[in-house]
């Protein structure tokens, strides 16, 4: 079975989907004038002055739609994930994370953007959408069956990506802290964390997505900041390697060999790993965090298009590279070769600040392993209402506490090998929606330019512009 899951793996994020997700990613950058540079600053400004007057409005605010998508982002992937891809690939996987990340900055904004534009009201007066909306709102009926497709895939990601391997990760996690401590775990134990999990999460996820927004935008901010701390603090320990480093991670990454004492000797395995597990990370290019953004109440769709360049750039720019970095300044021997997961991070730590790090980095990656499901969470019921209409949330609730337990008991390789294999099928009918609606996506972007004085034209249309996002029909 695990060989049949790695030999569709390889097909799915072979070629034809890095060379797309390669394309779309450039060309949106290059039509939307290298908007993830030019509005960068601008997203800066926004993202600090949203999270000074969260709660501030009705429904689900920007920046708690922010939250609940960095929720679903800045997991696993960005420890153990990063981990992985450096013992598969070799450092140079990390550039290539940071092309794809460049290039998904666009996307990611391009998707927010269209998601606001296209979104519709439920009957309970909230904002939902996504591609599958995109897809049913916009493009050629022949090309609507898309949108099915797109929300069966969400549904089966929210189990796997979005739950079953971050639960299999924080376990991992745990085990190794109390090995650090010369402890061992008995029979049972993945069970008697994997039940507890389950029933908070079913708890959280009862709440639905108003509730869920008002959780992540206190859990993310606070896990996320104190893990930059703690890494900044162990960089500057050895500030003296991080250059180096840095310079291992660029030649590294057209000539694998040479730093993997020619375990990893190709620079394809090295660009595939890199790709997949930054799309992994910051699911640029999958459509899922427009799912979040939808709900957003902003004075016009491009508004929430900067915070999917903030998404990008603190999960992957930001969080995935001081991992890296902690791991190579570590100075501790990567077994090339092989997917270790999260215990090269807790080794890592554990190198630099000693034992009691893996108790702080188990705390930190649970917690962060929790945001993730409440946002994969959102994301799978808003897929399962959208095929099976808005009674299935409860149902949809009890499967995940279900997958919890299932997720605490399974192998590590087979999870994250079937995880890569949902998010690059997911990409497909996200890209040939994002593909079809460039021109929209092209207008929007001219008038936000216009109206916010970048253009150097009157500020009126924006005004002109409260409330956008209106009912599709």
């Amino acid at each position: 079975m695990f060989l049949l899951i790695e030999g569709i793996n390889r097909v799915v994020w072979g070629p034809p989907t890095l060379i797309l997700i390669l394309i779309m990613g450039t060309y949106l950058t290059v039509r939307m004038g290298f908007v993830q540079l030019r509005l960068f600053p601008r997203s800066v400004r926004k993202f600090f002055a949203l999270s000074d007057r969260q709660n501030k409005t009705e429904g689900t605010s920007s920046f708690q739609a922010l939250c609940t998508a960095l929720a679903a982002t800045v997991g696993t992937g960005n420890l153990a994930g990063v981990a992985g891809a450096i013992a598969i690939g070799g450092p140079g996987t990390i550039f290539w994370m940071w092309v794809f990340a460049f290039l998904g900055m666009a996307t990611k904004f391009a998707e927010a953007t269209l998601a606001v534009r296209f979104r519709q009201r439920n009957s309970s007066g909230e904002y939902v959408g996504g591609p599958m909306y995109m897809i049913r709102s916009a493009m050629p009926k022949k090309l609507r069956w898309l949108a099915g497709v797109y929300s069966f895939f969400g549904v089966v990601a929210a189990f796997g990506v979005g739950n079953a391997t971050q639960i299999n990760t924080v376990i991992s996690s745990i085990r190794n802290t109390v090995s650090v401590f010369g402890g061992s775990v008995g029979r049972g134990f993945e069970l008697s964390l994997g039940i507890p999990l389950a029933i908070l999460i079913m708890w959280m996820l009862h709440k639905g997505a108003t509730g869920i927004g008002k959780i992540t935008e206190y859990l993310v901010p606070l896990v996320a900041f104190a893990y930059i701390v703690i890494c900044v603090v162990v960089l500057w320990m050895c500030a003296d390697r991080i250059l180096p480093c840095l310079g291992m991670i660029v030649t590294s990454a057209f000539s694998p060999a040479a730093a993997t004492g020619g375990v990893v000797g190709s620079a394809i395995v090295v660009i595939r790993t890199g790709a997949s597990r930054g799309v992994f990370t910051n699911e640029a290019g999958m459509g899922t965090a427009s799912i979040a953004h939808a709900a957003a109440k902003v004075a016009h769709p491009c508004e929430q298009g900067l915070m999917g360049i903030m998404e990008v750039f603190l999960d992957t720019i930001v969080i995935c590279t001081l991992t890296a970095l902690v791991i190579l300044c570590s100075g501790i021997a990567v077994p090339y070769g092989k997917d270790v997961g999260v215990q090269l991070t807790n080794d890592a730590f554990c190198q630099l600040l000693g034992p009691w790090s893996s108790v702080f980095l188990s705390a930190t990656l649970s917690l962060l392993a929790l945001a993730t499901v409440l946002g994969w969470g959102v994301y799978g019921a808003r897929c399962a209402q959208y095929l099976f209409g808005e009674n299935v949330w409860k149902t949809f609730v009890i499967l995940q506490g279900v997958t919890v337990v299932v997720g605490s008991v399974l192998g590590t390789g087979a999870v994250w090998i079937l995880a890569e294999t949902v998010n690059g099928l997911m990409a497909i009918p996200n890209l040939i929606a994002l593909a079809y609606l460039s021109p929209e996506l092209l207008r929007l972007t001219k008038e936000y330019k216009t109206a916010s004085g970048i253009c150097r034209k009157p500020q009126r249309l924006l005004r002109q512009r409260e409330g956008v996002g209106r009912v599709v029909n």
